[in-house]
């Protein structure tokens, strides 16, 4: 739940606006063609783990392991997403929202990940961009948002170089199968976090901990992120807008001034935050600033790699969901910096332990949009894990209604300073299962029963669709306007 030190005591309070977010501000700011929607992930959804040809992935078999998911939940069943599409693209479209990103679960496509291509899942994703459009949302395809087969981590998977030729063809597979519907394409979802997380830190699927692993598979995936934009582009030459998406945090200084944590600030940021942005641009890694990188990439970097690692995308997805306050630390090798928890510094956090702090989004669509040649920014995931309180079917979540609105008003901000920014998502359509977190952490615009996979629209789901239906966001208290009672049902 959000801890709020004895000073905030707001329910709603003022530490979601810093800043000045621009206040007061409606959809009709952001212009005509800005893209409204939320994201959900295979994985974290659908559930119907062994259904229809279905094979395993390697979060099937890292959640079979004692320990490693808290509680032990597992995404067997998940939100049901494979069988209730219909009933969450309805209330998608009951809140008015433009636009849909999901994922494919590539062992649903290809059981073995090459080969034989299991056409019962492939119908499924052709059945999810057709009800997409039925109910005028646009699709938006991630080809990869973790969940690798099994039958390729069984022979490598991120640490082999075979992945890179592996996860092409299952490219060109789905866009030769749903290029002709959808428009808009992420090649991955966060590499620094399937990469640091499961091959570094050991807490996500493969459950690796291992510099070497870490170093190869990150260098894998960037060759992998380009080539997989290279391979849709050449069977959609025209219709195809194709990006691909960068987890990142704001990142300040624990001591502004101190010259050690200054510096491990900046060597953070150059792992966090640009190590996978930079070489899309072909400015190559940022071994300036980890020159350790040098040297231990040079056994997995191989001749005209770095032309390879370079791509044209059309956008980049922006995913933040906080700032991070980096302290040097003697002990930590590679970046020599320490992550301090917002907990230790007495600020606000959500369930999830980050810090509330939305203008994370506005620094973050700054730094990016800063790069030369920089293509438009999306913001494909923002979101935040509250509490969620059920009173006569109602789901009262004014911690998550007031960092959605104060996430959207600093995307205005970035935008009035001449930031390209294209579209806001916000994670997640519905409650799912949260990775290592299980099911606690609840990010959804949706509430979900997973015992009895009842729905019902949070207000901040309300708030959204009454947002998107015109509604003024204003200062002070009347930022929080009372949610209109919905005008058709927002419980299935």
């Amino acid at each position: 739940m959000i801890k709020l030190p004895p000073q905030l005591t707001d329910p709603l309070p003022a530490a979601f606006y810093p800043n000045s977010a621009p206040l007061p501000f409606s959809r009709a700011d952001f212009g005509p063609d800005f893209h409204w929607g939320a994201a959900a992930a295979a994985y974290q959804t659908e559930g119907a783990w062994q259904h229809q040809g279905k094979g395993p992935s390697i979060w099937d078999d890292f959640t079979r392991r004692k320990g490693t998911i808290r509680r032990n939940e597992h995404g067997r069943v998940a939100a049901d997403f494979y069988n209730r599409y219909e009933t969450d693209l309805d209330l998608a479209q009951g809140m008015g929202l433009t636009d849909f990103r999901f994922s494919a679960a590539w062992s649903r496509v290809l059981p073995e990940g090459v080969g034989a291509v299991n056409r019962r899942g492939l119908d499924f994703y052709d059945r999810l961009v057709d009800a997409c459009l039925e109910r005028d949302l646009s699709p938006w395809l991630t080809l990869y948002h973790w969940d690798l087969p099994s039958a390729l981590q069984a022979r490598g998977g991120w640490t082999s170089r075979n992945i890179v030729g592996w996860f092409s063809e299952y490219a060109q597979i789905m866009a030769r199968r749903l290029g002709d519907r959808v428009q808009n394409w992420a090649v991955l979802n966060e590499p620094m976090v399937f990469v640091g997380a499961g091959h570094l830190l050991g807490v996500h699927a493969p459950g690796r901990r291992h510099l070497g692993a870490f170093l190869s598979a990150a260098h894998h995936a960037t060759l992998a992120q380009a080539e997989g934009g290279r391979a849709l582009r050449a069977i959609l030459p025209d219709s195809a807008s194709i990006g691909t998406t960068f987890s990142c945090s704001y990142l300040t200084p624990h001591r502004p001034g101190n010259g050690n944590d200054e510096a491990a600030t900046r060597r953070a940021d150059a792992l966090l935050n640009r190590f996978f942005v930079e070489p899309t641009l072909g400015l190559g890694y940022p071994v300036a600033e980890l020159p350790a990188l040098r040297w231990l990439l040079e056994r997995y970097i191989k001749p005209g790699d770095e032309q390879r690692m370079k791509f044209d995308f059309d956008f980049w997805g922006v995913q933040n969901y906080t700032r991070e306050v980096v302290r040097f630390s003697p002990w930590l090798p590679l970046q020599w910096a320490t992550l301090v928890p917002a907990k230790q510094r007495g600020v606000p956090y959500t369930d999830m332990g980050w810090e509330v702090f939305p203008e994370s989004i506005f620094q973050m669509l700054k730094q990016f949009g800063a790069y030369p040649n920089a293509p438009r920014l999306v913001v494909t995931e923002s979101g935040s894990a509250f509490p969620d309180v059920s009173t006569n079917g109602r789901v009262h979540d004014s911690a998550r209604r007031a960092y959605l609105q104060a996430a959207i008003g600093q995307v205005l901000r970035a935008q009035r300073e001449g930031v390209d920014v294209g579209g806001y998502f916000s994670w997640s359509l519905t409650d799912n299962f949260e990775w290592a977190e299980g099911y606690g952490p609840r990010f959804g615009l949706i509430h979900v029963d997973y015992e009895t996979q009842e729905r019902i629209v949070k207000d901040s789901g309300l708030w959204y669709r009454d947002f998107l239906g015109g509604q003024v966001v204003r200062a002070g208290n009347e930022a929080h306007q009372t949610i209109s009672e919905p005008s058709q049902p927002t419980k299935f």
